[in-house]
Parts: structure tokens; C-alpha cells; sequence
């Protein structure tokens, strides 16, 4: 799940609020935590003692607990935070834009995920959490509520694909100050949501009886996974909406458990998700970078923020791009290319902890553009750097587009990003000294290619070009301009245990460029 995030001006932050010594404790404890998964925290400690103020913050931060202490006696809502583990406290804690009520702790609590309070030696270990049995898979779907009913969406039917279309304009991932949300096009929902092997049952929905309107969605595609030394056939699951007027009905955890059990019913046992909100529990989180392309534009909207002793003039220049590419031989993906882009994409992703394995079908789909769509609707962009001697792919990179409505704002109505999504260079595989050249050669390269990259996106007319931490975004993000965003993609494995993986980001929320990141899986 992606997240709405936006520039933050870290030079201009508001001091934090002086607290009592324990309270202080515990909030700052949780709000690191969920900041950036910070070793050595002990998710097992109670919190401790609260004032009332920070009691009130603490309930502020966390949309579960809003839910369940509404209407109870303050002193008594005290006394139960204060005997809180750490780790309850910080599951839903309000840190991203979809902390929504699947963020409950104590749903998760029965579910095959790791806890927070698992001891040292049990989260070192690799593996499936819980067998299941395939016999006691339930055939048929847990009831709803009798205004409800279950609904497979057919998204080759252009009116309900239509409707899920509706359903997440209206009501999917918006940022704190609901200023933006998300607009996915139906084009894009035809690229995220039907690769191949994709299982129309597994595009779930939940319809009101009456009216046979869609109120809710979730999905999964199919993945193979590398998980270390491991291959999982598993699921992405994604684009789960409960239709805003609903969210008191807790709808997503039965939607969750319904998308389970149909992956279940196929004999898929693990699924990979994302999401802002902290749940039980992290392997791994990434921060968004947002590079200007337009700075205008996104200071008009409120995206970025003048810096102090800065001016517009000033801003505008500093995101200047050149007019065209350098790179020699970069041209656009062709089908031609598959093969080589698959052979090297193989290879580059071979280096991280966790990653996709494609098939050459996968490598088509998710790459290529196949010219069906308008070009206002197109999604994807991928070039390739082909040799001018060998006439050799050695090199590759594609961005996707995802725009945002611009709420309440009179002169722009929709921000036009593109995040960026895979890539690849034979740089890496050079003979070097040791690690150091190599890294440098790397970035090197990489900073070649995502300067083109840039440069790409803005003749398409794209106002912001987005990236996460992963990968080895860390040798580029800074020499290219890219600020830090307020939002933070937490990745979650459903049925299965391994060892944290480096997301890029160092415990102080900056790029870990020394370490760099383990995760080669870039999520929609």
C-alpha cells in the first residue's frame, strides 16, 4: 500500500513539549519506535506511569485505542494505558495516513504474525508461523452484518471496475492534513491488479444489500517472494477501502481474514503488505523522497515548503533540470528487451535480503507499455540503456504514474507523481578493489541514470518524481535533490518469521547510505 506523503521542512520543526520524566519515557519510547524501528527498544515493558496530558496524546496517536476507551472513565482508562506494553501501545499509533481500524492490536493479536514481545532467539528465526490444515479451510466466507454482503469483483466488467475506481477515489490513503489523496485511474487498477496468474476471486468486495453499492475492497496478486535463502509463493495484498461513513463497522478485519481465507482455498499460505500504521510487526521500513519537479506547483498546493532565507526564484532554479538525457544509448523499453532486462534484473535483485522473483510474463506486464491506454492514462515508463558496441542491455530503470487530488485548493486540482519503481545496472558487477569502489562505481552510475530519469519525467509533465529507501536509493536520493517526506512504508509478512531487513534509513530518520537497504520489493 502506498502512502500519501509529502515534503517536510526538518529545520523549521516545533521543539516537543516538555512532559514528566516517565511519561516523557514512554511516549518518546513509542513515538521512536514507530518513527524508525529502533533496536533495543523493549516492546515488552509496561508503559508506566501517565499524566493526564500525555494520557490524552497518547489516545490521540492511536485511532485503536480512540475507539475502544470512548465514553469510559478517565481514571480507569489511566490505570489500563499504564499497565500497556510498549508494543500494544505502539500498534496503530497514528505515525502514517492509513492508520484505519485494521491498525487494532488485539486483531492482530490472533493472527499468525510476529509479536512484538517475541523473545531474541524466537525472532531470529526463519520460517512459516503457523500450518494450516487445507481440510479446515473454511468453503464458504465468515457472515456479515444483515445490511451486507460478500461481492467478487470483476474487474473485467468496466462498471464494477468503475466502482472500485469510486470507491478509493472517495475513500483510500489520504495525508494528516487530508490536503491529498490519492486518484487511481481504472488503467492503473488494470495494471496493479490483474498480472499474470491473477486470480479474480481474490479481488474481494463488500457490497450494502439494498442498494448493491460497493462500500469496501481488498486485493491480492500472486508474488513469489526471496526471503533470504527462501522462496515463498505467496501474496500481495493491497488496496484495502472501507468506504469512510463505515469505518466504525470493523470492516477490515473481516476483509482481511476473507482475502486470507481465499488465498487459503488456492494453498498460498504467506502474504507480503504494507502499510503507514505500525502493526505486530516490522521486517523492515523505508521513508518516502519527493524531488521537486515542478516546485511552484507543489508550494502552491502546500506540498513543499518555502525554506527559510529561500525565495521562489531561488527554489525554482534549485530544481532546475537539463533539457535533454546523457546517457548514450538510452532509449525506450521494446519488447525486444525482456529477456535482458529479466536476465539482469535477476541478478541485481539477487543481492538483496528480500525481493520479487518475475517471470518473463511478469517482466512484460509490469514493464512495458503496451499502447492500449491513452496517454493520459499510461502508466508505466521504462527505458533501457543499450551498448552502442555490443548492442547489450546494461542498464535499465521505470518509473509508474500515480496522481493525487489536491483538495480545497482553487488553483490546482491534481498533483501528477511519479514514483519510482525498478531498476538495474551491470555497474554493480564490475571488478573492483573491494566494496567501497564498487559502491562508488554504483552510485556513480545510478546518479547518471536517475539525473535521466528526472529529466524523462518532467518532459512528460510529471510535478513531483517519488522514492522510498530501498533498494540503493540511498547513493542517489541526496545528490539528486530529493527532500524527505513526513511518510514512512512499514513491509509485513502475514504467516511467516525472518530478521529485520535494513530499509535504509538509520534510527535518526536519515539515509543509511554505510548500509544502504536489504529490500529489493517495491510495493504499488
Amino acid at each position: 500500500m502506498a502512502e500519501e506523503s509529502k515534503v517536510v521542512d526538518e529545520t523549521t520543526a516545533p521543539p516537543a513539549e516538555e512532559a514528566s520524566s516517565s511519561s516523557s519515557a514512554a511516549v518518546d519510547a513509542a513515538q521512536a519506535a514507530a518513527e524508525s524501528i529502533v533496536p533495543g527498544v523493549d516492546m515488552s515493558q509496561p508503559v508506566g506511569k501517565l499524566d493526564r496530558k500525555t494520557m490524552d496524546q497518547i489516545i490521540k496517536m492511536n485511532p485503536g485505542l480512540r475507539a475502544e476507551t470512548q465514553g469510559k472513565d478517565p481514571a480507569a482508562v489511566q490505570k489500563m494505558l499504564e499497565t500497556m506494553k510498549l508494543g500494544e501501545l505502539l500498534a496503530g499509533m497514528a505515525t502514517g495516513k492509513n492508520a484505519k481500524d485494521m491498525a487494532n492490536y488485539k486483531f492482530w493479536q490472533t493472527q499468525p504474525v510476529p509479536r512484538f514481545d517475541d523473545n531474541e532467539s524466537k525472532q531470529q528465526e526463519e520460517g512459516e508461523i503457523k500450518k494450516v490444515d487445507p481440510a479446515q479451510v473454511p468453503k464458504d466466507p465468515a457472515p456479515l452484518l444483515d445490511d451486507f454482503t460478500w461481492c467478487t469483483v470483476d474487474l473485467d466488467n468496466e462498471e464494477e471496475l468503475k466502482e472500485v475506481y469510486t470507491l478509493l477515489n472517495g475513500h483510500y490513503v489520504e495525508d494528516d492534513e487530508a490536503m491529498f489523496r490519492f486518484a487511481y485511474s481504472p488503467a492503473f487498477f488494470k495494471w496493479a491488479l490483474k498480472p499474470p496468474g491473477w486470480k479474480k476471486e481474490w479481488h474481494v468486495g463488500v457490497r450494502v444489500k439494498a442498494s448493491n453499492r460497493l462500500v469496501a475492497f481488498i486485493s491480492a496478486i500472486p508474488l513469489t517472494l526471496k526471503v533470504r535463502a527462501a522462496t515463498l509463493n505467496c501474496s500481495e495484498v493491497n488496496f484495502l477501502c472501507v468506504h469512510k461513513k463505515l469505518r466504525g463497522k470493523r470492516l477490515a478485519p473481516v476483509l482481511i481474514r476473507e482475502v486470507t481465507r481465499r488465498c487459503n482455498v488456492e494453498g498460498i499460505w504467506q502474504a507480503l503488505y504494507t502499510g503507514g500504521a505500525v502493526l505486530p510487526t516490522p521486517i523492515s521500513s523505508c521513508r518516502y523522497y519527493h524531488r521537486s519537479l515542478d516546485w511552484l506547483k507543489l508550494h502552491e498546493v502546500g506540498f513543499s515548503p518555502m525554506p527559510p532565507n529561500s525565495t521562489k526564484a531561488k527554489q525554482i532554479t534549485k530544481y532546475a533540470l537539463p533539457s535533454e538525457t546523457k546517457v548514450p544509448g538510452l532509449r525506450p523499453m521494446q519488447e525486444k528487451d525482456v529477456a535482458e532486462v529479466k536476465s539482469l534484473l535477476d541478478r541485481y535483485l539477487g543481492r538483496f535480503d528480500m525481493a520479487p522473483i518475475f517471470s518473463e510474463e511478469e517482466v512484460k506486464h509490469w514493464f512495458l507499455h503496451h499502447g492500449e491506454e491513452k496517454d493520459e492514462d499510461r502508466v508505466i515508463w521504462t527505458y533501457v540503456v543499450e551498448d552502442p558496441e555490443t548492442h547489450k542491455v546494461t542498464d535499465f530503470f521505470n518509473f509508474y504514474c500515480l496522481e493525487s487530488s489536491v483538495i480545497n485548493n482553487s488553483k490546482h486540482g491534481m498533483i501528477k507523481a511519479a514514483y519510482l519503481f525498478y531498476y538495474a545496472s551491470e555497474t554493480v558487477f564490475a571488478s573492483y578493489k573491494d566494496n567501497d569502489a564498487m559502491k562508488a562505481g554504483l552510485k556513480k552510475r545510478l546518479n547518471e541514470l536517475m539525473q535521466d530519469g528526472l529529466i524523462e519525467a518532467k518532459k512528460m509533465n510529471f510535478d513531483v518524481f517519488n522514492a522510498l529507501t530501498l533498494l540503493d536509493n540511498v547513493l542517489f536520493l541526496g545528490d539528486q535533490k530529493f527532500g524527505a517526506g513526513d511518510g514512512q512504508l512499514h513491509y509485513y509478512l502475514y504467516n511467516y518469521r525472518t530478521a529485520p531487513i535494513s530499509g535504509g534509513m538509520n534510527n535518526k530518520m536519515g539515509l543509511d547510505e554505510k548500509f544502504g537497504s536489504g529490500i529489493g520489493m517495491v510495493m504499488l
